[in-house]
């Protein structure tokens, strides 16, 4: 049984169909065809239902893909095992976050792709909440404050970040001072989120409303320089317009508490050696800047 075959088959009962599975692969639909044609002759079974809409598991097939999988993940890690010494082979996915993905991560990751010549990286950058194993990432950088799941995170560096706004908001609808007074105004959010804030110790928690939301921390800086509203943002997204005065700090008596940069992946006993040095390189970069670029992703 080729360990191509069963690679191909677990990634498209994951994707849900043979285009996305090409895609995530790198090779052509006709190759990930006759790779499940060649799959199920040998094993005398139909194991992917095609339909209109891609390909749905059947009953056979929704109990081989956990086994394929396991299969899979033990000879990645067998490969790992006998590799020379820093030398990573394969493919990284990793899912990051639009907002500033591109600008602060992205040369990381060039960095990694340098020092392992022949490990594959695909980076998707997206502000929305992409789920790693359905959609078949070995990880995600995600940063901000960490939504409860069974996922396993990992620490990689600070983010700092405060509230803002316009002046001229401020003129018209004035600058809040306590927690009460800012749930008061117009907020600048990307969903429902909550925000805290810090009293002394203490971590306040208030849930703000308004009528502008983007799930893009860019985009929610032009709002707020555009007087919308107060947002919460981090500094690297503020910095430089804080500096040219199209923006101010408020609240400044009651800061957020500081976020983090997150690896993440999904469960499992023991992380791929190539996430492990991802981590590590994050680390690296990350740990010494205690202002690094980002949004509350």
């Amino acid at each position: 049984m080729d360990i191509e075959e069963l690679w191909t088959f677990v990634e498209v009962a994951d994707a849900g169909g043979v285009s996305p599975a090409a895609l995530r692969l790198g090779v052509s639909k006709s190759i990930v065809s006759r790779r499940l044609f060649r799959l199920e002759a040998e094993l005398g079974v139909q194991l992917l239902a095609r339909t209109t809409r891609g390909a749905a598991l059947t009953e056979a097939g929704s109990i081989f893909r956990d086994y394929a999988a396991r299969v899979c993940a033990e000879i990645d890690v067998a490969k790992e095992t006998i590799l020379p010494a820093g030398e990573l082979r394969g493919r990284l996915r990793v899912a990051l976050p639009l907002s500033f993905g591109p600008t602060h991560f992205a040369p990381i990751l060039a960095e990694m792709a340098r020092r392992h010549p022949k490990l594959q990286i695909q980076t998707c950058y997206s502000d929305r909440f992409v789920d790693l194993i359905t959609e078949g990432y070995d990880c995600a950088i995600r940063v901000g404050y960490l939504q409860d799941s069974n996922l396993i995170a990992r620490r990689v560096g600070p983010i700092h970040g405060k509230f803002v706004a316009s002046p001229d908001y401020i003129k018209a609808h004035g600058s809040p001072e306590t927690p009460e007074e800012l749930v008061a105004h117009e907020a600048l959010m990307q969903g429902t989120e909550a925000w805290q804030l810090m009293d002394g110790d203490k971590i306040i928690t208030v849930r703000p409303q308004g009528r502008f939301k983007a799930d893009n921390g860019t985009a929610l800086v032009a709002a707020a320089i555009a007087g919308l509203g107060i947002a919460y943002l981090p500094d690297g997204l503020t910095d430089e317009h804080i500096a040219s005065g199209a923006l101010v700090p408020v609240m400044t008596r009651y800061p957020p508490p500081p976020a983090g940069a997150y690896v993440i992946r999904p469960p499992g006993q023991h992380p791929a050696r190539k996430i492990r040095v991802l981590t590590e390189l994050l680390i690296e970069y990350c740990e010494p800047a205690p202002h690094l670029p980002g949004a509350d992703r």
